[in-house]
């Protein structure tokens, strides 16, 4: 195994470019790494980066399966790489390159117990509805813990995440004057936007967390003509609580649409797992026996842990360095003083991660 400089490494990884769909050239750099590190590192059939590292037991067998699943793509924006006042900038430094680079180095240096066997997954497509990567690996694997490369801080520990919905609306009709009796196609879209809305207001009333609350947003809204005919288009994002009927939602929404086209996709529901995991209580004891008072999460966002932790249903957690509200943000960086923190606890979590650590009671719901 080759030394590795970990703020190098991560900077040389956040400087590669890798949009949503595009990571062919970071999931090489990652593969090379992990390879040199001591890692065991392929890329699958659809494009994740695998990286294995084991330590069978005396009898040669692996009683313990680790995964760790961060993701390698980014959204959109240049931010130029760049290191400042001991800070990391750059596109991805904290969703999620940072976590997944905390990930592979911990994996390299951990001291496993045997019969361990440790899977870092560099995901493609996290930053997408399809969550491609995830999808892929969610058959190929049965891990006894499974950790979520997102940030979290490195004194965080995430439990869970709302789930997700979003749905199209897309209605056209002749032109008319504007001086005309009739509605426009502007008018009957946001009609339709302020009824799922009070519908989610009323659905809201006395839910006082934000976890327990339909979240909408409204991401994009467009009219245009040709001269003939008159459209508008709206996409909405509505982030969805632990419980929520989405089918009967969708019903109603289709309803209110009347002839408008309406189309929903996306559909993740919420995950959470609780604290009395066995995952989850080694992160509070080695947090603190590093001196760290732990924050226990549920995040209002979405991640790979809502495809893999309703099919998996081991002891799940996510985890990683950085502050999540620069997530997509112009001034997305990382403190690598807090990096650095995080690979230390992660392999600490890793080297106590025995088959013994699995005989607690465990508290899963979706």
């Amino acid at each position: 195994m080759v030394m590795v400089d970990p703020t190098l490494f991560l900077k040389d990884f956040v400087a590669i470019p890798s949009l949503s769909g595009e990571e062919t050239a970071v999931a090489h750099y990652l593969v090379s790494h992990m390879t040199a590190l001591g890692l065991h590192a392929h890329i699958d059939d659809v494009g994740n980066a695998i990286g294995v590292r084991e330590c069978p037991d005396a009898d040669g067998r692996l009683t313990h399966d680790i995964v760790l699943l961060g993701h390698m793509d980014t959204v959109p924006g240049n931010i130029p790489v760049r290191i400042e006042k001991g800070r990391l900038y750059g596109r991805g430094s904290v969703d999620a390159k940072g976590p997944l680079a905390a990930f592979v180095l911990a994996a390299a240096q951990a001291t496993l117990p045997p019969g361990s066997r440790v899977v870092v997954i560099g995901a493609v497509e996290e930053e997408a509805a399809t969550s491609k990567g995830a999808r892929h690996v969610v058959n190929h694997y049965r891990p006894d813990w499974c950790i979520i490369g997102e940030p979290s801080g490195a004194d965080g520990i995430t439990l869970g995440y709302k789930g997700r919905l979003l749905v199209d609306y897309i209605h056209c009709q002749p032109m008319s004057h504007t001086a005309g009796p009739d509605r426009g196609v502007a008018e009957m879209g946001i009609a339709w936007v302020n009824q799922v809305m009070t519908a989610i207001d009323q659905f809201n009333q006395g839910r006082g967390r934000l976890f327990d609350r339909l979240l909408p947003a409204i991401r994009h809204i467009h009219t245009s003509s040709d001269g003939l005919t008159n459209s508008i288009e709206i996409k909405l994002g509505i982030r969805l609580p632990p419980d929520f009927d989405a089918a009967a939602f969708e019903e109603q929404v289709q309803a209110w649409a009347g002839a408008a086209q309406v189309h929903f996709y996306g559909h993740e529901a919420a995950f959470y797992n609780g604290r009395a995991t066995s995952l989850a209580q080694t992160f509070n004891r080695v947090l603190q026996q590093n001196g760290v008072q732990p924050r226990f999460k549920h995040k209002t966002g979405t991640s790979d842990m809502n495809v893999v932790g309703p099919a998996w249903r081991c002891p799940m957690v996510a985890y990683g360095p950085g502050d999540s509200r620069l997530d997509h943000t112009p001034e997305e960086h990382l403190v690598i003083d807090e990096y650095l923190q995080a690979i230390q606890i992660l392999k600490s979590v890793l080297e106590m991660g025995s088959i013994s650590n699995r005989l607690s009671p465990l508290s899963h719901h979706t």
